[in-house]
């Protein structure tokens, strides 16, 4: 364990919301919500001002609606987030060479690597001055954007520690009182301790990190398992050497898609599965992996989610051998109230294949022969250019967002961050002055 806080966290505060806010002047001080705009959407990110309505990530958009019917309910910016993000991390990595992202909004920064005149040693005053400047340059750097930081002796300590005083906080845990911060807190604070975990600790008397302290190795396995059992042994003794990785290993591939409508018809199910099988497997050839284990992804009608995995005995980046055991796996379950969610995974992956090519090539040929059914588009590709929240160009009044669309018309906030206070006009959806900015469409994502 380390001897001084030498560990950060950072975390943009509501990320993909706050981004939205700062170009969207309107909507600054408002309640803003970023996800899936339909009925059957999930919510990614909601502001402080929705979150006090009791709006929050992975909601339903439904029930986010219904709890806040006021929002601002926007289709994501990906290229947007992307931009922010790249802004913070290069800031990041001119500080320190061991910079560990863990997505677009939040990262581990080792400050022991770091060669900066503004850290001659890793005491807590210093630390913590340099932490704060380090604050007041992502501000800069995203054009307003706020961040939570925290510094501690481990990368545990250190997320935790970013959590406690959100939004635009920093909190610095000292050396030898990891512990005594840790040990009121719920078990659920330990990363892995979700609901299921929780719920079983909590049958045997085990409610705060403190109540999880006294219970011995052998039991904790007995409880949870020996992988999980070990790691909330030594977590709740603040005991986490692992260190800040700058390169993480892409752990997984997939490819998955809502539906407006519940699917019923299993050849239908099948036919997404193959499709999504194959943009798997191009990603994979893309990137130079190939994978062993195939993983389907279902959500039922009532939000009951299933993961089903089989392991190949050897690695592939093929369409067709990923497409076979994803209906393989679809098959052992029973999908007759309906499916909103289908995907489809590979992980284990390597950067080597395990040759079988007559297999392949007769199961190449057996797709091929297959009729195609009509297939229903994911509903956020639908229309996505018009969707609410999305960036536009107008031929005479320049840039602005779609405030609203519908019935062959579309509604314009002529706004961007640098120029607040703009009219509100509407169009129809074909007016050849009105486009998608940037025309790539760079939000699917």
């Amino acid at each position: 364990m380390r001897s001084h806080a030498s560990v950060l966290h950072i975390d943009l505060d509501a990320f993909f919301a706050s981004v939205e806010q700062r170009d969207k002047p309107s909507l600054r001080g408002k309640p803003v919500v970023v996800g899936g705009i339909g009925g059957r959407g999930v919510v990614a990110t909601a502001s402080y001002e929705a979150r006090r309505y009791g709006v929050r990530s992975a909601m339903s958009t439904r029930e986010a609606r219904a709890r806040c019917p006021h929002a601002a309910y926007l289709y994501p910016r990906f290229h947007a987030y992307r931009d922010a993000s790249n802004a913070v991390m290069g800031l990041l990595r001119s500080v320190s060479p061991l910079v560990e992202p863990l997505s677009l909004d939040e990262a581990f920064v080792d400050l022991a690597a770091a060669d900066s005149p503004d850290l001659p040693d890793l005491e807590e005053a210093t630390v913590t001055a340099f932490a704060q400047r380090l604050r007041e340059q992502v501000h800069e750097v995203t054009g307003g954007l706020t961040a939570s930081v925290g510094l501690g002796t481990s990368k545990f300590i250190a997320k935790v520690a970013s959590d406690l005083e959100k939004p635009d906080g920093l909190v610095v845990v000292s050396p030898g009182t990891e512990l005594d911060l840790l040990r009121p807190m719920s078990v659920q604070i330990i990363p892995g301790v979700g609901p299921a975990t929780s719920e079983r600790l909590r049958r045997v008397g085990i409610h705060t990190v403190a109540d999880l302290e006294k219970v011995d190795l052998d039991e904790l396995i007995r409880l949870v398992g020996k992988a999980h059992g070990t790691g909330l042994h030594a977590l709740a003794r603040a005991q986490d050497d692992r260190a800040v990785e700058p390169e993480r290993e892409t752990k997984s591939v997939s490819v998955e898609g809502t539906y407006d409508t519940d699917l019923t018809d299993r050849t239908l199910m099948e036919q997404l599965l193959t499709r999504q099988a194959g943009e798997v497997a191009s990603r994979l050839r893309k990137s130079g992996l190939s994978g062993r284990t195939i993983t389907i992804k279902v959500r039922l009608g009532d939000f009951t989610t299933f993961n089903r995995s089989t392991t190949l005995a050897g690695p592939t980046d093929s369409g067709a051998a990923i497409a076979r055991s994803a209906r393989a796996l679809l098959a052992d379950l029973d999908t007759s109230y309906g499916v909103r969610l289908l995907g489809v995974g590979v992980s284990g992956l390597a950067d080597w294949i395990q040759e079988d090519l007559f297999a392949e090539a007769e199961a190449d040929a057996a797709e091929e022969v297959e009729a195609p059914l009509p297939v229903p588009e994911p509903r956020a590709r639908d229309r996505r250019q018009w969707n609410p929240g999305v960036d536009v160009v107008h031929a005479e009044l320049g840039r602005g967002w779609v405030w609203g669309a519908g019935r062959g018309t579309v509604t314009v906030r002529f706004e961007t961050a640098d120029k607040p206070g703009g009219p509100v006009r509407s169009y129809a959806e074909d007016d050849p002055d009105l486009s998608p900015w940037p025309a790539t469409a760079p939000d699917e994502e």
